[in-house]
C-alpha cells in the first residue's frame, strides 16, 4: 500500500474540515458564544491538513487497498479532529472522542448530561456533523474536490458498500452531485415544514440536519418529548421513513421513472416491516400502557420509524415500556434502513437476501435436484454475493458479541450491555436501562467508551472497510 497517497489524501480532508468549521463559528458570532474552540480547531486543522498535502504529495495511481485506507482512516482523522472544538468547550478528551465519533458516523448516541447547559454553536457543530456523516464524508468530497473523483468508484465502494453499484452518471463524481443534491432538497423542505409547524429556525435547522442524517441528536435532553407536538411527530416521521430508503431510488422515482419505487424489492420490504412492526406495537402499548388508541399509534409509528432507520430520537420514554413493547423495537435494531439511505444497521437488502437465500435451500431439501436462483428486482443474485452478505452478518453477529462480553465485564448490567452494543454497532443511539433515551453514555466507564467508539466507526464502514485493516493480507506489498 502506498502510505504517500492516503497521507496526502487524508492532509486534503482535514483542510476541507477546517473550512466546514468555519460555519458553526459564524453561528457562535450570530449567538454571541465564544469563537475559541472553533478558532482552535480551525487553525490545528489547517495546519495539519496543510503539512500532510506538501509533504506527501503524490500523483501515484491509486488502487483497491488506498481507497479503503482512506476511508477508514479517513473517517477516522475527520472524528479525532472534530473533538477539537469539544475538548476546547470543557468536554474531557474521551468524551469529546465519543462525541465526535457520534456525530460523524450519525449515531444518536452522546454522553451530554444536561444537553440544554452546552452553546448553541457547539450543539449547531454536533449536529452539522450528523448530517454530514450520514451522507459521507467521502461522497461529499468526491462530489466537491475534482481530484477525489479519479479515484472515486474505489473509494465510493468503500465508504458505502450496497448490493450493486448506483451509477446515476457515467462519472462518480456525477453520483455524487446527484446524490448530494437530492439530499440538500429533502433537507430544505424538512427545514421549512419544521418551522411554519412552530419550530424556531434553529431547532428546525438542527433537527433536519440529524433526522436526513438517520442520527437523531437533538439538543435537548428529552429529545421529541419537549415539543409535545403530533404535527411535528408526523413530519419527523415521514422525513425519517424517506432518510431510511435509497436516495438514489428516489433520484430514479422523481426524475427518471416514476414507478421504480414501487417495483424496488427492497423499499417493499422496508414499507412492510414499519407497517408491520408499528401494528403489533400499537397493540403491545393499547394493552399494556395507553387507552387511547390514536397514542399508541402516534408513539408506535414514530419509534418504529426512527429506530428501524437507525435515527434514535424518541417520542416517549421508551424505556419504560414493558419487554411486550421494547422487544419490537429491540428486533428493528438488527435490521436498520435500506442500503444506499442514510440509516446504518445491517440494512434492509440483507435481511430480505438472507431470507430468499433460506427459502431456497429449503426448496431445495424437498427437491435436490432442482434448479432455483435466489432474485432480487427479477435479476438472479450471483453466489458471491449472497456468500458476501453471509460473511458480513456473521462477522457483524461476531462483533456485536465481543462487544457485549466485553462491556458486561465492567459492572455494566446485561440489558444495557447488550442494547448499548447494538446501538453503537447499527448506528442508532439510545438503548435500553442505562443508557434508555432520556439518559446518556456518560456513566459508562471509560474503557467502555471506546469500545462503543469502535463500534460506531466498524459499524457505520460496513464493517468491511475497517475489519480489512486488521488483517496481514491488506499490508503486504
Amino acid at each position: 500500500m502506498n502510505l504517500a497517497i492516503v497521507l496526502s489524501v487524508l492532509g486534503t480532508l482535514l483542510r476541507f474540515q477546517g473550512y466546514i468549521m468555519l460555519i458553526p463559528l459564524l453561528v457562535a458570532l450570530y449567538y454571541h458564544e465564544s469563537t475559541i474552540p472553533f478558532l482552535i480547531g480551525i487553525i490545528l486543522t489547517e495546519i495539519t491538513g496543510t503539512f500532510l498535502w506538501l509533504r506527501y504529495k503524490s500523483d501515484d495511481e491509486w488502487k483497491h487497498k488506498e481507497a479503503f485506507a482512506i476511508v477508514a482512516f479517513g473517517w477516522l482523522t475527520a472524528t479525532v479532529f472534530g473533538t477539537i472544538p469539544f475538548i476546547a468547550s470543557g468536554i474531557s478528551p474521551v468524551n469529546a472522542l465519543f462525541e465526535s465519533m457520534a456525530g460523524f458516523t450519525a449515531t444518536g448516541a452522546t454522553i451530554l448530561d444536561d444537553i440544554e447547559s452546552h452553546s448553541k454553536s457547539i450543539l449547531f457543530w454536533r449536529s452539522m456533523i450528523q448530517w454530514i456523516g450520514g451522507m459521507g464524508i467521502i461522497v461529499l468530497f468526491i462530489a466537491i474536490l475534482p481530484k477525489l473523483s479519479i479515484a472515486g468508484r474505489h473509494l465510493f465502494r468503500a465508504e458505502a458498500p450496497v448490493l450493486k453499484e448506483e451509477k446515476l452518471r457515467p462519472r462518480i463524481r456525477g453520483t455524487a452531485k446527484i446524490l448530494w443534491m437530492v439530499y440538500l432538497v429533502i433537507s430544505s423542505l424538512q427545514i421549512t415544514m419544521l418551522h411554519l409547524a412552530g419550530m424556531s429556525l434553529y431547532d428546525a435547522i438542527v433537527h433536519t440536519f440529524t433526522t436526513i442524517g438517520s442520527a437523531g441528536f437533538s439538543p435537548y435532553g428529552q429529545s421529541i418529548v419537549v415539543f409535545n407536538s403530533p404535527l411535528i411527530e408526523a413530519i419527523l416521521t415521514l422525513f425519517m421513513f424517506i432518510a431510511g430508503a435509497n436516495f438514489a431510488l428516489l433520484y430514479r422515482t422523481v426524475y427518471l421513472d416514476h414507478t421504480s419505487i414501487f417495483r424496488d424489492e427492497e423499499f417493499k420490504f422496508y414499507t412492510a416491516i414499519v407497517l408491520v412492526a408499528a401494528a403489533v406495537l400499537t397493540l403491545t402499548l393499547r394493552y399494556d400502557i395507553y387507552a387511547d388508541t390514536f397514542t399508541c399509534l402516534r408513539y408506535a409509528m414514530f419509534q418504529v420509524v426512527s429506530i428501524i432507520t437507525t435515527t434514535g430520537f424518541a417520542s416517549v420514554d421508551f424505556n419504560l415500556w414493558p419487554d411486550s413493547s421494547r422487544i419490537v423495537l429491540l428486533v428493528l435494531m438488527f435490521i436498520g434502513g435500506c442500503a444506499g439511505s442514510t440509516s446504518g444497521g445491517p440494512k434492509v437488502v440483507r435481511v430480505l437476501l438472507l431470507l430468499k437465500y433460506a427459502n431456497r435451500e429449503l426448496f431445495r431439501s424437498i427437491h435436490p435436484r432442482a434448479v432455483k436462483n435466489v432474485k432480487f428486482n427479477g435479476k438472479i443474485v450471483p453466489d458471491d454475493i449472497i456468500h458476501q452478505t453471509i460473511s458480513f452478518m456473521i462477522i457483524y453477529f461476531l462483533i456485536f458479541i465481543t462487544s457485549t462480553f466485553i462491556v458486561s465485564l465492567m459492572d455494566v448490567d446485561i440489558i444495557t450491555a447488550f442494547t448499548a452494543s447494538i446501538a453503537t454497532l447499527g448506528n442508532i443511539g439510545p438503548g435500553f436501562n442505562i443508557v434508555g433515551p432520556m439518559s446518556s453514555y456518560n456513566s459508562m466507564p471509560s474503557l467502555a467508551k471506546l469500545v462503543m467508539i469502535a463500534n460506531m466507526w466498524i459499524g457505520r464502514l460496513e464493517v468491511f472497510t475497517v475489519i480489512v485493516l486488521f488483517t496481514p493480507e491488506f499490508w503486504k506489498k
